[in-house]
């Protein structure tokens, strides 16, 4: 089992100790990514409510994951028709060398 690290970090103006196996400096990183997208919901619609930000930074964030594992897909579909096209270009250069 992997040793969790506990680790203060600040959201939305409150100190909030999270336990986990990552690393220190990537928790503080995710939390401060939690942070600036709830300053930034409340700066822009003037929400006060901590709940409410909370939940609509938890979606944008949400939002912009699957927006990544789409274009990751996307990516890799790329990738693999690139590399059947140059496998088959190979094969037909080599001619049946072996």
């Amino acid at each position: 089992m992997s040793d969790r690290t506990a680790v203060t970090v600040r959201i939305a103006g409150e100190e909030h100790a999270i336990r986990s196996a990552a690393p220190p400096e990537y928790t503080r990183r995710c939390a401060r990514l939690v942070d600036e997208r709830i300053t930034e919901i409340r700066r822009r619609s003037g929400l006060v409510e901590g709940h409410r930000a909370a939940i609509l930074a938890a979606l944008s964030i949400t939002d912009e994951f699957f927006q990544a594992q789409e274009e990751l897909e996307r990516l890799r579909a790329v990738v693999a028709e690139r590399t059947e096209a140059v496998v088959e270009r190979l094969d037909g250069a080599l001619g049946g060398v072996e």
